[in-house]
């Protein structure tokens, strides 16, 4: 009898649907890389038709620094200004130069970072082999036209800092 019970019990057990449950699982990853802007930069007005950050030039270069906890694993990338985010009315074209360096480093061998360096068009990546800190500096130059002089006012640009996780 207690044999026919546990079997019947058994089968009853058997016939109830199944139930599953998905659970989540959730994680945050905050970046080992951090930027800081040290300088902002300014253009200076050495001639009537150009702009510059060169000191030499009545400018300043915007300086970033680069905070990075563990080496291998980022890459800065550096993009030089190719258009002003605001000025006044231009009716001619502007040619853009514009460079980026190591300025200042907290380790000794962050200094081949400038070495080993790759540049392409507005673009300048370096690998961050290193923990540590890091100053970049970028040199921008805006050149108005054909023997013209730009118009008065405010002109602005800006310098794309980013850190990429490899």
């Amino acid at each position: 009898m207690i044999n026919k019970t546990l079997l019947a019990f058994g089968a009853t057990l058997l016939a109830l649907p199944a139930h599953a449950e998905n659970v989540p699982i959730n994680g945050l990853v905050q970046s080992k890389c951090t930027i800081v802007t040290e300088t902002t930069g300014v253009y200076g007005n050495p001639t009537n038709d150009k702009l510059s950050t060169l000191a030499s030039e009545g400018g300043v270069l915007p300086i970033m620094r680069y905070d990075v906890v563990s080496g291998e694993n980022y890459k800065a990338r550096i993009s030089t200004p190719t258009s002003f985010s605001s000025s006044p009315t231009l009716s001619d074209v502007v040619n853009w130069t514009g460079s980026t360096s190591v300025s200042e480093v907290s380790v000794a061998g962050m200094s081949a970072y400038d070495t080993n360096k790759v540049v392409f068009n507005n673009v300048t990546e370096f690998n961050l082999t290193l923990a540590g800190s890091t100053w970049f500096a970028s040199q921008s130059t805006a050149s108005y036209g054909f023997n013209k002089s730009l118009p008065a006012g405010n002109y602005n640009a800006t310098v794309l800092a980013e850190c990429i996780a490899l």
